[in-house]
């Protein structure tokens, strides 16, 4: 038996159940347990911390790891918060997860493509009025970020006829997809997009990387479907490109506080689909078997799972 494994979260029991669950399943020889479970000599002993919403400090009280396992694909607050000499952390990296994501792109762009916004609010006026069909091949989406999850989305898309755009910081090629990077190709993309699909991680480079300008560069009547992080789009420019009528609707899974306050517009603006976060969940099973390859591997030849360059925030 190896050291102990620590589980350092701060989520809700009934996940933490289940996480700790089919992590033993799926190592059935390596002994996982929960941070506020293990004895000093435990921690003192532990080589690798699963973490979820870690408490820093419970994580410092593991004064010998080799390295952190996020069981979340965005490390964004962790790597904001994390020391300058603390553990490489390595975050997930889930075939299932771009799956659903994928998944989720679609269904989200079908939702605007087929106007369903617009008949929901129909049918709250009794209105009985057929709009214009828009084939999928007369519509561009374009996805900001073009990492794991922008590509199967881009693929997912092009599969289901649209034409596809994609913007990531350098240049990229991918198979049936426009491609544009820096700045430049930022405003151009969103010219060329009927729907702008956020993809990118959460960086001190994206924050706010949809601003009212580059919105104002969007086209007419363009939506917006955001399952990135909320501080990528600037929510009072938003607003303001919805109000006036430049922008037709936006999608939102993710917002700069979570849980949504029950006192912002968003709930209830007209041009405003509200999601909880609901677009990528992690699946315990496949996250505990992508979790326990990493192991190991690092068992068995004591190198480290490609880990986080703090620097660029993923």
């Amino acid at each position: 038996m190896s050291e102990t494994i620590a589980l350092v979260s701060r989520i809700r029991v009934d996940q933490e159940s289940g996480y700790l669950c089919a992590l033993a399943t799926a190592m059935p020889d390596e002994k996982i347990t929960l941070f506020r479970s293990m004895s000093a000599v435990e921690r003192a002993r532990a080589r690798i911390a699963i973490v979820a919403n870690p408490d820093l400090a419970d994580v410092a009280a593991l004064p010998n790891l080799a390295w952190v396992q996020s069981l979340w694909a965005g490390v964004e607050q962790l790597v904001a918060a994390w020391p300058a000499n603390g553990p490489p952390i390595v975050r997930l990296v889930d075939h299932e997860m771009s799956r659903t994501m994928a998944e989720a792109v679609l269904a989200w762009t079908y939702y605007l493509q087929r106007d369903m916004p617009a008949y929901a609010r129909q049918q709250r006026e009794k209105a009985w009025s057929q709009r214009i069909y828009r084939k999928p091949s007369d519509m561009t989406v374009g996805i900001l970020g073009l990492g794991t999850l922008g590509t199967e989305a881009a693929a997912r898309l092009t599969q289901a006829g649209f034409k596809v755009a994609g913007w990531s910081r350098s240049a990229k090629a991918l198979p049936g997809v426009t491609t544009f990077s820096k700045d430049d190709g930022l405003i151009e993309m969103l010219r060329v997009s009927d729907i702008v699909v956020c993809l990118v991680p959460l960086t001190t480079q994206t924050r706010g990387l949809l601003h009212a300008g580059r919105l104002a560069a969007m086209k007419a009547g363009a939506a917006l479907i955001n399952f990135a992080r909320g501080p990528v789009v600037v929510t009072r420019d938003l607003l303001a490109s919805l109000d006036s009528g430049h922008l037709s609707h936006a999608v939102l899974d993710v917002f700069d506080e979570e849980p949504l306050a029950t006192d912002s517009r968003l709930w209830r603006h007209p041009d405003v689909t509200v999601l909880p976060h609901i677009s990528a969940p992690t699946d315990f099973g496949t996250a505990a078997a992508v979790i326990a390859e990493n192991v190991a591997r690092y068992r068995q030849t004591g190198r480290l799972p490609g880990g986080v360059d703090v620097a660029r925030g993923y």
